[in-house]
């Protein structure tokens, strides 16, 4: 008997074994991922450029900050970002072909209340099973009926509506006409403003539409002069917004005018110039960004500052960057190798989250993540004052 060959096979036998039992393990350990993609369709062009930029800036500052800390499990989050340019049919193609990529985790801020009920009317979110988190539009249509896919952090039009009309009725103001976006959007919006009225035993003295994508006001600039209105509550976008409101002054309209979340302050002053827009009531669905007395908020202006410190304080990249602190945590919890799947799950889990002084909180039965509402005015200097 050979000794040497016995010893040999069984060592060979016993290393086999070991093999095998080593190679199960591994394969019951799930493989950790190495970059977690996070997909994010925006409008970088065309009417709505300048909200876009702040969107995906809101988010970028907070994915590199977690980054820089060794990001999430190990992983580093990419923020892929393609430019829709606000049109409806770019959005579904994009996100299609985002969600064709298996890497993709989550979508993460897109635009737009017409462009994300589209992704909804075509089963886009529901064929590529993934979250979309945090999109800015409050269209009702998106809220109800009740769909898993969309996590809301903003509250809905019909909520922003209500805060401005009971604020102009209590001063009041009942004589109030709508300037509206013409597509999904600004409808949600008229229909939210004639339901707060409605409540009140109020009706609507006019509504007047623009076409989307464009800044052509002059109809309703002038239907709204000749009814003679106590207030304007514009659901509009940045250069329609200021175009109305800039023709509107110019040709001696004296209503008190308000427009909804979705606009930027900085560049209504710009477009519109200052002494038209000034005392313009804007509402806000997130707390105020420019004082640093919430948590949050100084999270915010410290990390806008280490990462974009060209950037200004802003009411849509703070929203955004919330929205990014959402989506992170809800990646902490979907563990070290995140499906779609586990991502959703994991931001059902985020019930009575606090974010840094602002709490916010989903479940399997809703997706609204707040309600907050407050109005604030466009100063003299050209800043908003609470």
């Amino acid at each position: 008997m050979n000794t040497w060959n016995t010893w040999g096979r069984c060592m060979r036998a016993a290393l086999g074994i070991l093999g095998l039992t080593g190679l199960l393990a591994l394969m019951a350990v799930p493989v950790r991922a190495a970059e977690l993609v996070v997909g994010q369709v925006a409008p970088l062009s065309g009417v709505l450029a300048s909200t876009g930029t702040q969107m995906v800036l809101g988010g970028k500052i907070y994915f590199d900050a977690i980054n820089a800390q060794g990001g999430v499990h190990g992983a580093t989050i990419r923020q892929w970002v393609v430019d829709d340019g606000y049109k409806v049919p770019d959005t579904v193609r994009l996100t299609r072909e985002m969600l064709a990529k298996p890497e993709v985790v989550a979508l993460y801020g897109f635009a737009g209340t017409a462009n994300v009920t589209q992704l909804l009317t075509d089963g886009v979110l529901e064929q590529g099973g993934a979250a979309l988190v945090a999109p800015y539009t409050g269209g009702e249509s998106l809220r109800s009926p009740f769909n898993p896919w969309i996590f809301h952090v903003r509250a809905g039009y019909g909520d922003e509506a209500e805060h401005m009309v009971q604020q102009l009725t209590t001063l009041g103001m009942n004589r109030v006409a709508v300037m509206y976006q013409d597509d999904g959007f600004g409808k949600a919006g008229l229909a939210g403003v004639e339901a707060a009225l409605a409540r009140r035993n109020l009706k609507l003295v006019v509504s007047a539409g623009y076409e989307r994508n464009t800044d052509k006001v002059d109809d309703a600039v002038k239907a709204i002069k000749a009814a003679d209105v106590h207030a304007v509550i514009m659901i509009a976008i940045n250069k329609p917004a200021a175009a109305f409101i800039q023709r509107y002054r110019e040709q001696g309209g004296g209503a008190q005018l308000y427009n909804i979340s979705v606009v930027d302050p900085t560049e209504l002053v710009k477009l519109a110039g200052l002494k038209n827009a000034h005392g313009l009531g804007i509402s806000q669905v997130v707390p105020y960004p420019f004082r640093p007395q919430l948590p949050v908020v100084r999270e915010y202006q410290t990390l806008l500052k280490k990462y974009a410190p060209e950037a200004e304080v802003n009411y849509t990249s703070f929203e955004q960057f919330l929205g990014a602190k959402v989506l992170v945590e809800a990646l902490r919890r979907a563990g070290p190798a995140p499906t779609r799947a586990k991502v959703v799950k994991a931001l059902e889990s985020l019930q009575n989250y606090d974010l840094g002084g602002i709490s916010l909180g989903y479940s399997p039965t809703n997706r609204i993540g707040s309600r907050y509402v407050e109005v604030t005015v466009i100063g003299a200097n050209g800043r908003l004052m609470k």
